[in-house]
């Protein structure tokens, strides 16, 4: 072991001398990404913003410190390593909302969340492939008009976790609404943009195709929860009987997240599904193997019935439900913040230059959200439309993905790409600020109804 030490020590040096140099760089620029966007959070926060507001916006600064002549930060964005630690925060994000919220509560909105997940696909597809783009932009192709559709039918679920999840919020209905909604949005927006890429590149996609892609996601949601629940708890009592401490508890929690945004990306879904499907997986009394305070452990013989057994059940849960979760929660405070500095950075000022190409860009973005908005009052009555609706507005990481994938395959040309890219900056940058006023709009008449 101490031959060993040497060698790891040395490891840096090689790996410079190798042509890695820009390792040493990378570990600068997650210093400043961290350490500025701990600054910006609380700055958020103190204006009563949530600090997911803060982190994009140190990322649309540091995205467009060139514009003032300093061009150091300009690489990172494209940075291979940076983006994988991006991607790995939206995982870790994923995953911790999972873990805060119960599949069964998630079940009770099921068909609520399937409304709203249709219309907010349906509604701004329609708005974007038939309406704005041939009415905004008459010379672009037929084509172009359905990756504009498809751009505009995405949802970034991360967004708009972060807000609820910085509020205390993952309990309302509103949210496990959303969050279903965006889950089943995520799996149809990949759906129709391999349906409309099909159509760029072989002219056609038969029937069997596209309901491949529904089975493949709907067996992997289905069958990953459905299988891991019965799992997790017998290898929960398997780990614990080699090490009941907190280490072996925390490698099997971000282990099965790691593993099913694996699995879920290997059958080309979104990452994202994965992680998140995994925190649903492990339900506070599957981990009662490990070491919790002898009070709750004392209290386990008595959990099955009886009202003292129910109290017993409540505080193990309540112990429980902290200990995994507050245990993922370090890696986030690392991971999480690169993925919306990073998100931040995507947004190009320059292309705000243009008045005519903004005045497009404001009426493609109008339709965006009337879409959305459009999908809150499918939730029906009993729920607040409009947290539901703006829940689902931000485009974020997905909607530069389907944009991406347009460009590349030469159906958006510079402008309409510039267009969609301005859409997702504002969709993205615009719902923290609007869902913080119209929740705390809620809690204000909650109030007001209590003391009535």
């Amino acid at each position: 072991m101490i031959r060993f030490v040497p060698a790891l020590l040395l490891l840096p040096a090689c790996a410079y001398a190798a042509g890695a140099g820009a390792v040493g760089e990378n570990l600068l620029w997650l210093a400043l990404i961290l350490i500025s966007a701990r600054l910006f959070a609380p700055l958020a926060q103190r204006l009563g913003f949530p600090a997911v507001l803060g982190e994009l916006l140190l990322g649309v600064l540091l995205g467009n410190l060139s514009l003032f002549g300093l061009q150091y930060f300009e690489t990172i964005g494209k940075d291979p390593i940076i983006a994988f630690l991006a991607e790995l925060g939206v995982i870790v994000l994923l995953l911790q909302i999972g873990l805060e919220t119960r599949l069964d509560d998630l079940v009770r909105v099921g068909g609520r969340a399937t409304a709203v997940a249709a219309i907010g696909i349906a509604a701004p597809f329609a708005l974007g492939a038939y309406v704005v783009g041939p009415l905004l932009l008459p010379d672009e192709s037929v084509n172009a008009y359905l990756f504009l559709g498809a751009t505009l039918a995405a949802t970034s679920v991360g967004i708009t976790g972060r807000v609820f999840r910085d509020f205390g919020r993952l309990d309302m209905a509103e949210a496990r609404i959303v969050l279903g909604a965006a889950v089943i949005d995520d799996v149809l927006g990949l759906v129709i943009l391999a349906v409309v890429s099909g159509l760029v590149q072989a002219g056609s996609v038969s029937p069997a195709e596209i309901a491949w892609i529904i089975a493949k996601a709907g067996l992997f949601l289905g069958g990953s929860i459905w299988i891991g629940r019965l799992i997790a708890p017998h290898s929960s009592r398997w780990l614990a009987r080699l090490d009941a401490g907190p280490s072996m508890l925390f490698a099997q929690v971000l282990a099965t997240g790691l593993f099913l945004a694996w699995l879920a990306h290997v059958l080309g879904l979104a990452p994202i599904i994965g992680a998140f499907a995994a925190g649903l997986l492990f339900e506070p009394l599957n981990l009662r193997h490990f070491d919790t305070p002898r009070i709750v452990q004392d209290a386990a013989p008595l959990l099955p019935g009886g009202a003292r057994g129910r109290d017993l059940r409540t505080l193990m849960e309540k112990h429980t439900h902290h200990q995994h979760e507050s245990m993922i929660e370090p890696i986030g405070y690392f991971f999480v913040p690169v993925f919306f500095v990073l998100t931040g950075m995507q947004v190009d000022l320059r292309s705000l230059a243009d008045p005519g190409l903004v005045a497009i860009a404001l009426g493609v973005t109008a339709a965006a959200v009337a879409g959305k908005l459009a999908a809150g009052f499918a939730a029906g009555r009993g729920n607040n439309p409009w947290i539901i609706g703006w829940g689902m507005v931000p485009r974020g990481e997905v909607g530069l993905i389907f944009a991406v994938a347009g460009h590349q395959l030469g159906v958006l040309g510079e402008s309409m790409f510039s267009i969609i890219v301005i859409m997702v900056i504002l969709t993205t940058l615009m719902t923290p600020p609007v869902l913080t006023v119209l929740l705390r709009r809620r809690d204000g008449q909650n109030a007001a109804d209590v003391r009535g």
